[in-house]
């Protein structure tokens, strides 16, 4: 019976332990599987980051490049401001140079080419009137034999009336009169080119008699070469 008792007694211990054994094994194996498992997914998710700052990466230097390329046209902007500002200067100043020119030749041209006066001639009129009277005729007739006699002469004619009636209707009148001692000249053979003429209107502020206001100017211009 001893024998028996001893194997009986035994044999769960045995059970218990193998059971123990198998259970360990179980726990170290179900632990490495897991292990794997989760070293395989930050294998991944390390794949995934670089792949995710390589992409930054990339970004970054299209930034930095696109950065460079906007520092290159502001650049090429503040030169080209620069270089306009510069040119917009030296044609001002090329301008004013010219102006000046112009206008020294002009003075000198003037000085030396203007017409010098050589005589006027005072031609009334009644009111109202723009028809010539025989005095103004026989003042005109020897304008006109001088006008013949000198090539170089020129004559200016300036119409005036008084102050009585509407300023309109006055302008019209004084150049009335203008236009009657231009016509008897032309008549009498001076040319049209030779004439100058203006009708002025009204004289006003001028304490001459309003019959002395009704008239027409003729200056006898000598043109100098």
């Amino acid at each position: 019976m001893k024998p028996f008792c001893r194997i009986a007694v035994l044999l769960p211990a045995v059970l218990i332990l193998a059971s123990g054994c198998a259970t360990k094994g179980w726990v170290r194996e179900t632990l490495d599987t897991k292990a794997g498992e989760i070293d395989q997914r930050v294998a991944v998710v390390g794949q995934r980051v670089d792949t995710v700052d390589g992409r930054v990466t990339q970004e970054s230097e299209r930034i930095q490049g696109v950065g460079s390329r906007v520092t290159t046209l502001e650049t090429s902007v503040t030169e080209v401001s620069e270089a306009a500002r510069g040119a917009k200067e030296a044609s001002n100043a090329a301008v004013a140079k010219s102006e000046d020119v112009d206008r020294r030749v002009s003075r000198l041209w003037t000085s030396r080419h203007s017409p010098r006066l050589v005589d006027t001639v005072e031609l009334f009129f009644g009111f109202d009137k723009a028809d010539l009277d025989d005095k103004a005729q026989t003042a005109l007739g020897n304008l006109a034999k001088d006008l013949q006699t000198n090539p170089n002469l020129i004559v200016e004619l300036t119409g005036f009336t008084d102050t009585r009636g509407p300023r309109e209707y006055n302008y019209q009148l004084s150049q009335r009169r203008v236009e009657s001692v231009r016509r008897f000249l032309v008549e009498r053979g001076v040319q049209l080119s030779r004439i100058l003429s203006v009708g002025l209107g009204p004289i006003t502020g001028s304490s001459a008699p309003e019959p002395q206001k009704r008239r027409v100017t003729a200056k006898l211009m000598l043109e100098q070469d």
